[in-house]
């Protein structure tokens, strides 16, 4: 392993990124069999057998009462749990220290080593019209918990917590849906969790937005191709408040048909510390088209402003994403990504970045997921650095197991 990586870090960037790639859809048709469920397993077999036929059943007695409803199983009944287990290696080429971290990338972060990203378990209770009280509990462990819930604010009090809210249903129309506690953001097309993407690495646009808000957020679906959201919270990535001032946001989801969904989300407030007179726009736009049943395609675009002693910064981006689904287990997702930076308030430096993504994902019937990724970003700076030489680039590779369930899957 060792002398193909002397041979593979002296190659030219371009060779690099093409070796790269093609190493990716290499694993993937190895481990592939693996993945295959095999046709004459044992439970296959089993259910060939027909069984006995059971003798039918006397009738009851009608005045026979139905038995009495235990509360707590009838309670449990409606909670949905979940769970994940998310562990992967990773191998930045310009290879700095074992275990350290690499630029820009914020959950599959540690060079040269296996890592367990994320051990998770959720419980929720939905509220609707018929049962108008629920809640949402996420326990999270794992490097993603350390960095998703990072917060000196609180001495990191939650740092296990990814999620902690209760819901409220009200008749109002065609129903509000408070939320009121600690959720994931609205912000942007990426969930946090890696098996609701299309790629293992986050974009730019992800790892350096908004991921969780303290706070109150409030719902209203209009009819089936339109639904409202408003949020009310102490602001970004904290659990408390570094100012007097609050956060507000708004957003709209437009269904015009089943293949087409349309975001927009505005978040608006002061962000820094103890300071209330400057103000944070954060606007996020989405847009999601699929085109046919083996073909998903996406767009995110980002423009926020802020200002530092009252002189303006900006930075924008734009993400593009595409999923074919080459064989029912198969799946190759392409990704690139403009990220402008050009006043430094972002990375703290003054740059345009890039990045391409080339994710192969075979997926087993039973919730396993294996991910092999291969990722190039550069700038227009020299933001990154090998054996202690600045340089734009930085090339990557990735591979990761995912495990979830579920207990409302069928």
């Amino acid at each position: 392993m060792r002398s193909f990586l002397d041979v593979v870090r002296r190659l030219p960037g371009r060779s690099l990124s093409l070796l790269l790639a093609g190493v990716t859809v290499g694993c993937l048709l190895a481990v592939a069999p693996v993945f295959a469920a095999p046709a004459d397993s044992p439970a296959a077999a089993v259910a060939a057998v027909a069984a006995p036929e059971a003798p039918a059943a006397e009738s009851a007695p009608a005045a026979e009462q139905a038995p009495a409803v235990n509360p707590a199983l009838a309670f449990f009944e409606k909670v949905e749990f979940s769970g994940i287990i998310d562990a992967y290696y990773h191998y930045n080429f310009n290879e700095p220290p074992t275990a350290s971290f690499t630029p820009l990338r914020n959950f599959d972060v540690r060079h040269n080593q296996f890592s367990l990203a994320l051990v998770e378990f959720a419980a929720q209770r939905a509220v609707s019209a018929d049962d108008p009280i629920g809640f949402r509990f996420d326990l999270q462990y794992g490097q993603v918990a350390q960095i998703f819930n990072g917060d000196p604010i609180d001495n990191n009090a939650l740092v296990n917590v990814q999620q902690g809210y209760v819901s409220y249903f009200a008749n109002v129309g065609k129903g509000l849906t408070f939320d009121f506690g600690k959720f994931v953001t609205p912000i942007g097309t990426e969930p946090t969790e890696s098996k609701d993407n299309f790629n293992y690495s986050r974009a730019f646009l992800y790892a350096l937005g908004p991921y969780y808000h303290v706070g109150a957020r409030i719902g209203y679906t209009v009819n089936d191709k339109v639904a409202l959201a408003a949020q009310l919270v102490n602001g970004w990535n904290a659990t408390g408040d570094n100012n007097a001032g609050k956060t507000i946001g708004g957003g709209i989801t437009i269904k015009p048909t089943p293949k087409v969904t349309f975001i927009q989300n505005v978040m608006y407030g002061p962000e820094q510390n103890d300071n209330t007179e400057d103000k944070r726009t954060y606007s996020d736009t989405n847009l999601a088209v699929t085109l046919t049943d083996k073909v998903a395609t996406g767009l995110n675009y980002v423009y926020a402003a802020d200002s530092v002693a009252g002189n303006g910064v900006n930075w924008q981006g734009l993400a593009l994403y595409l999923r074919g689904q080459v064989t029912d287990k198969f799946a190759l997702s392409p990704r690139f990504e403009w990220f402008d930076d050009s006043d430094g308030f972002v990375t703290g430096t003054a740059q345009a970045l890039k990045e391409f993504t080339m994710t192969g994902e075979i997926k087993h019937s039973k919730g396993l997921i294996f991910r092999a990724e291969y990722r190039r970003d550069w700038s227009d700076e020299d933001y990154f650095s090998k054996e202690g030489t600045p340089k734009n680039n930085q090339n990557t590779f990735t591979f990761a197991f995912i495990y979830s369930f579920s207990s409302k899957a069928p």
